[in-house]
């Protein structure tokens, strides 16, 4: 396992990547966004994103902002049109969540 310093600067880098991204293409951008906060809830904090049941160690609050952008994220892949209020809601979702997991990282 990395120095939690160490994941967090990779994390601020991508995040910064793909909010650049984002600016561009939301929708396109989405999707990518939701693998990358994903793989920091379940690998970093071992969220278990597949039971619908929230453990004590999980805010429910993050998992439903996490699952309603993820949504949203599959049915653009699926090739579904989403308005675009909706990719710009869950993209605050995201962001939220990702600022969840970096203040719980960055914190002593």
């Amino acid at each position: 396992m990395m120095e939690p310093g160490l994941d967090l600067h990779e994390w601020q880098t991508r995040w910064e990547e793909l909010q650049q991204l984002a600016a561009d293409e939301p929708a396109e951008t989405l999707p990518e966004i939701v693998r990358f906060v994903r793989g920091m809830l379940e690998n970093d904090r071992r969220f278990d994103l597949s039971n619908p049941v929230v453990d004590e160690r999980q805010d429910p609050e993050i998992v439903r902002n996490f699952l309603a952008a993820e949504d949203i994220a599959l049915r653009i892949d699926a090739g579904a049109d989403i308005e675009p209020p909706d990719v710009v809601t869950a993209l605050d979702d995201l962001r939220e969540v990702y600022e969840y997991l970096v203040a719980d990282r960055a914190a002593p």
